[in-house]
């Protein structure tokens, strides 16, 4: 009796399993299966359809929406959208947009595909079927690297490249992840741990965690080559230790260290991957400008339509302004913010065409150029070149512009201390030029690379020129910046960067009236054996302008008419904002006004006849009545030399005499610009 109930028992359990598997679980496997046969079909139709898309076209977006709505589970659509929005960002919003998708497709990834990403073979059937997906995995997170990077989000690209890291893929393919870490750490090296935890606590040992991360990459290509040497034709790793040479380079010239920098630029150059604009940059603060100016054309005749920060446009232009040529700069410059627009990059543009004004003399044009630079939020892309080094040169300029302001108003009226209206203006713009200094000083202490960056003179992270560092120290603690440039004039390798140090101890002395040890060391300056006559036009200019200073000091007016002349042959654009009076011959033809002379006479100028006198001869020929007055004007050496060419001045009032007292500096005049230097202009 027990049996027989333990037995129906069974038999109704059994029952009820068997119903349970008929109707419930049988029906819910086959449509298990026919799920996953249906999103096989249709991922195998996306990847059919894909074949023929180029992930950066504007195809793109189009398939995206297409392959999303085959199968919206799968990462190729959500891939193809964060290309196309990664593509066609230029501003913080338009990579926020296009890291949404690619995140997206990176989690689809790793959620379906995480043992075809995990896969490491010497096997080339094996490592074929799994190809596919190392490659579109890095190409999405170098998109969505980039993202993160142009949104200033460094702690989301050290938490992405940590996460690639961890697949460990065989090959890096667009993803050099250990490389892309030292460029990180690099690139944000003035911080420290407290902002982000990923770095260390100086600049010294976040350079030291970047070359760290470097050389881990290199120990993963060389310990990869046991699968990769089965499946990829031989010497493939030689490509991808460029790419660490490359950051190498970079990370050694930061650093000054000259020879291993240059040993990396060459093992590069043997490579066949040269990289013109760095090394450009490495060559100039060597010192070596001829060279340097030459590798940035070839980064410019080899450059890409880009919206990004092109710095062979912004250091050329700072080389223009060495060589004597801002008018160069200035046509250079301005190409770019018309061609580019208001994509990034502009901000640069602009605070390199305020400053190529500036050296122009051009001092009223100059100071809209730095309000476009101060008002236009800079987007930093593709450049180790930040927020910090954009403000700073901003407000060098401001304070350049202000001394400038200063020193027109004594060019332009040479009795200015007669004058109760000009000195109530002097007196207004030097108390803007203290606050001007004040704010920039703070800034400049605050700012942890100075050591590299300013008191170097030179460095590849500096965005301002040589001569803007003086206009920042002049009037501050003379005694601390002579010991150290001496400092580093005694241990700085840089042979040909030297003399600029000689030039700043030089300056110091006359601040401190040494003016006999001052002239000393401006001696020196000018005998240097390597000194370059045709690219260090305005070293030359402004040595010459000390040793003027030096000379109306101790009243050797001989001598002070010797240098001024010399000076005004260099660059005359510097001499109306010297404070120092310019000896200028001058011949007239025509009918002269007698009001517009007199004006004429007032600004800073000493027209003289005495011809032992040595002075440029300024030609000047009136023409026309009423409102059709000209003047034709050019400035000659005394050797014959033209140094303001040949141009026209309409004048309506005396006034205007002022304008024709700078243009016989050749400032605001028009550009004559040689043949190399507009062929360069439209590259």
């Amino acid at each position: 009796m027990i049996l027989s109930q333990i037995t129906k028992q069974r038999y109704c359990f059994l029952l009820v399993i068997f119903f349970f598997i008929t109707f419930y679980l049988l029906p819910s496997t086959l449509s298990a299966q026919s799920l996953a046969e249906r999103k096989a079909a249709e991922r195998y139709e996306i990847d059919a359809k894909r074949m023929g898309v180029d992930v950066n076209s504007d195809d793109a977006l189009p398939r995206s929406r297409e392959f999303k709505r085959i199968d919206s589970t799968y990462y190729v659509g959500w891939m193809l959208e964060g290309a196309y929005k990664y593509n066609h960002a230029a501003d913080y919003l338009g990579f926020k947009n296009a890291s949404v998708p690619l995140e997206r497709a990176i989690s689809l990834m790793e959620r379906d595909y995480r043992k075809q990403l995990a896969t490491r073979t010497s096997d080339i059937m094996t490592y074929f079927n799994v190809y596919k997906f190392h490659l579109d995995y890095t190409l999405t997170a170098y998109f969505l690297m980039s993202s993160y990077s142009n949104m200033e989000e460094p702690d989301k690209v050290y938490a992405l490249l940590r996460r690639v890291t961890k697949w460990n893929f065989q090959r890096d393919f667009y993803m050099d992840a250990w490389n892309y870490l030292g460029w990180t750490v690099h690139r944000n090296r003035f911080y420290t741990s407290a902002k982000y935890p990923f770095l260390k606590n100086s600049i010294d040992e976040n350079e030291r965690l970047a070359h760290r991360y470097l050389d881990t990459g290199m120990r993963k290509i060389n310990r990869d080559r046991a699968l990769n040497g089965q499946i990829f034709q031989p010497g493939y790793e030689k490509m991808e230790k460029l790419s660490v040479y490359h950051y190498k380079a970079m990370l050694y010239s930061y650093n000054f260290r000259i020879d291993s920098a240059a040993y990396y630029y060459n093992l590069l150059r043997q490579g066949g991957q040269p990289t013109h604009n760095n090394f450009a940059t490495f060559r100039a603060i060597c010192g070596d400008f001829r060279e340097a100016e030459e590798e940035y054309r070839m980064e410019a005749a080899n450059q890409q339509p880009d919206k990004r920060l092109q710095e062979w446009v912004y250091y050329s232009s700072i080389i223009d302004i060495y060589k004597g040529r801002p008018k160069a700069g200035i046509e250079l410059t301005r190409g770019m913010i018309m061609a580019n627009g208001s994509t990034p990059g502009f901000g640069w543009y602009n605070i390199a065409e305020a400053r190529c004004k500036l050296y122009d003399g051009q001092n009223a044009e100059a100071f809209r150029y730095i309000n476009k630079a101060a008002e236009f939020k800079e987007l930093h892309i593709g450049t180790t070149l930040g927020q910090t080094h954009y403000d700073f040169s901003v407000q060098l300029l401001k304070l350049m512009h202000k001394l400038h302001q200063i020193e027109a108003q004594k060019f332009e009226h040479k009795n200015w201390w007669y004058n109760i209206p000009v000195l109530g203006k002097m007196a207004q713009l030097t108390a803007e030029k203290y606050m001007q200094q004040f704010l920039i000083i703070n800034q400049f202490s605050q700012n942890p690379e100075r050591d590299r960056v300013i008191y170097k003179l030179f460095s590849t992270e500096s965005t301002v020129s040589w001569d803007e560092v003086w206009y920042l120290i002049k009037d501050f603690s003379t005694g601390f910046f002579l010991d150290r440039f001496q400092k580093e004039l005694s241990r700085d390798e840089r042979k040909y960067i030297r003399k600029y140090f000689k030039y700043f101890i030089a300056r110091l002395h006359i601040e401190k009236g040494n003016y006999d040890e001052a002239n000393r060391w401006l001696n020196e300056v000018l005998m240097d054996p390597d000194i370059d006559s045709d690219y260090e036009k305005l070293l030359i200019a402004r040595t010459l302008q000390a040793q003027a200073e030096i000379f109306l000091k101790k009243k050797d007016n001989h001598a002070y008419n010797d240098r001024m002349y010399r000076m005004y042959q260099y660059y005359p654009q510097l001499v109306p904002y010297t404070g120092l009076q310019m000896n200028m011959q001058m011949q007239t033809t025509g009918n002269m006004p007698d009001d517009f002379m007199k004006r004429l006479k007032d600004c800073n100028i000493n027209f003289t006849n005495d011809a032992s006198i040595p002075a440029p001869q300024a030609y000047l020929s009136f023409s026309g009545s009423g409102d059709k007055k000209k003047v034709e004007f050019y400035v000659t050496d005394e050797s014959g030399n033209t140094i303001v060419s040949r141009q026209i001045l309409p004048y309506k009032t005396a006034n205007d005499a002022v304008k024709l007292a700078y243009r016989l500096f050749e400032i605001g005049t028009k550009p004559a610009v040689s043949e190399t230097d507009a062929e360069r202009s439209t590259l």
